[in-house]
């Protein structure tokens, strides 16, 4: 398949919910190669959900393993229907979002979780996570549910200015 447009606030697509999905509908064939040809393009992207490149399915795709701050991880994780089933050991922390392209927003969420969902093939997975991989897999689980990252900030205090390599500081 290929790289995909990666949609940006203020698309109202951005806040829909997803519907469950069935990988048997050939709509969804190649989804799971465009989520990972679309993470692959921005570095140091580690998740993307279906709805952030026009698919309203509940797939989505995660792969910390490149990042720094990658820790404890599963490699790359790709979802169908995912739930969370338990979280705790809650921290707040540094996120960016492709869809928010020129914002960063401390948003707390837990770093020990576990869930369940299928992997392309349909078979049932049952993931323990920990630390970025649990955070990132939490918010692309809320792209699924129309959920954006700005909406778990407490206050205008936990939002900035993404700077970019090289750009000036901002004013």
């Amino acid at each position: 398949m290929a790289v995909q447009t990666v949609l940006t606030y203020p698309d109202p697509r951005l806040k829909q919910a997803s519907p469950e999905t069935d990988l048997k509908n050939p709509r969804w064939a190649g989804l799971f190669t465009d989520l990972v040809d679309t993470l692959r393009a921005f570095p140091g992207c580690v998740g993307l959900a279906a709805p952030q490149i026009g698919a309203m399915a509940r797939c989505l795709a995660v792969d910390v393993s490149s990042s720094p701050r990658g820790g404890e991880n599963h490699g790359l994780v790709l979802l169908v229907n995912p739930r969370l089933v338990e979280a705790s050991q809650w921290k707040i922390g540094r996120e960016g979002c492709l869809s928010f392209p020129d914002l960063l927003a401390n948003v707390k969420r837990a770093q020990k979780t576990r869930l369940t969902g299928l992997d392309p093939a349909g078979r049932l997975l049952e993931l323990s996570c920990v630390g970025f991989e649990a955070v990132a897999i939490q918010h692309e689980i809320d792209h699924l549910d129309g959920i954006l990252f700005l909406d778990r900030i407490r206050s205008s205090k936990d939002l900035f200015e993404r700077r970019t390599p090289g750009a000036p500081a901002p004013q």
